[in-house]
């Protein structure tokens, strides 16, 4: 038997509670996993509170993210005792996820855990900060280098945002932090914020072309907020877009693109290959402070994960929530 994270939908509604289930029900994979920690993601707020239609297979395990040890492999890269880290690829979507005990994945879905974190560590980065590694790759692919010009980050008490704090920061950029909590203006500037912005100022209808502000931009937000950076950026400039917290519509023109040759960088965290994960593994445990990592988090029990989404839902949380399970 083993403790999970059970998300149910059955005639009777939706249920979301810890439940002690039998290993014969967890799903095919070659790799068996004793999950450390894992953590509560936006995605998986969405899963657990049934806010948005994430889960696509019932009953599910929620979790897209997990870090721990191998307890039995059939897969060639992986033996028993191995430490490895699981981002997204469907699980707590399609396959049974990382808020258990215990979960069976696919081998290949694994990276090793980078041997300067910890579970706990890489937990607290998980997918919201892996995304912001993956959009700061891009960002310096299209050819963003220290000292080009302020970079704006949006939602940036969030996860991502959080951690796109740190890196940008620690890279030698100027990070400007668009955020709908003025009051956490310490926090940010903490991890290397050098300017807050009120979200007012981008989370509105705008003009489709504006002063030209940001040489690049993460956001998660999309909606209004990603059109106006899109129309604040810069020209030859790059905008990551990776979230869509204020909402999945594009309410934008062509105009950055075909005036100011701004390039829109999609991320895509959940099926990114395996070269692309280990590289932005490699980065996070070169680029991200461990202090400031540390400064984010906000760690809870299992037993307490489905009061934690639901207050990331309501835009309580800051940081990274850390769900212990071992």
């Amino acid at each position: 038997m083993f403790k999970a994270l059970l998300l149910e939908k059955t005639d009777a509604g939706f249920r979301a509670g810890i439940q002690s289930l039998d290993e014969s029900r967890l799903p095919e994979g070659d790799v068996l996993i004793k999950v450390a920690h894992s953590t509560i993601n936006y995605k998986d707020a969405l899963a657990i509170t049934n806010k948005s239609p994430i889960v696509r297979s019932w009953p599910m395990v929620a979790g897209i993210d997990g870090a721990g040890t191998v307890i039995e492999s059939r897969h060639p890269k992986w033996k028993t005792g191995d430490a490895v880290i699981l981002n997204g690829w469907g699980v707590g979507e399609s396959h049974w996820g990382c808020l258990a005990e215990k979960a069976k994945l696919n081998g290949d879905w694994l990276v090793k855990l980078p041997v300067a974190f910890t579970t706990r560590q890489a937990m607290a980065i998980g997918t919201a900060g892996y995304t912001a590694m993956l959009s700061v790759l891009a960002l310096e692919r299209h050819g963003l280098k220290p000292g080009d010009g302020d970079v704006l980050v949006t939602g940036a008490t969030g996860g991502v945002g959080s951690v796109a704090i740190a890196v940008l920061s620690r890279l030698g950029h100027r990070v400007v932090a668009s955020t709908g909590k003025v009051e956490e203006g310490d926090y940010l500037k903490s991890l290397g914020a050098a300017e807050i912005v009120d979200r007012s100022e981008l989370g509105a209808p705008g003009k489709p072309l504006q002063k030209e502000r940001w040489a690049a931009v993460v956001d998660a937000l999309g909606s209004h907020t990603l059109a106006n950076a899109l129309a604040q950026t810069r020209r030859a400039g790059a905008v990551s877009a990776c979230g869509l917290a204020q909402g999945a519509d594009l309410p934008a023109t062509v105009m950055p693109f075909i005036l100011r040759g701004v390039a829109l960088l999609g991320i895509d965290s959940v099926m990114a290959p395996l070269p692309l994960r280990e590289q932005a593994w490699e980065r996070l445990a070169r680029d991200l402070d461990p202090a400031k990592l540390e400064a984010m988090i906000d760690e809870v029990p299992l037993e307490r994960a489905v009061s934690k989404a639901d207050a990331l839902i309501q835009s309580k949380m800051r940081g990274r929530i850390v769900v212990s399970i071992a």
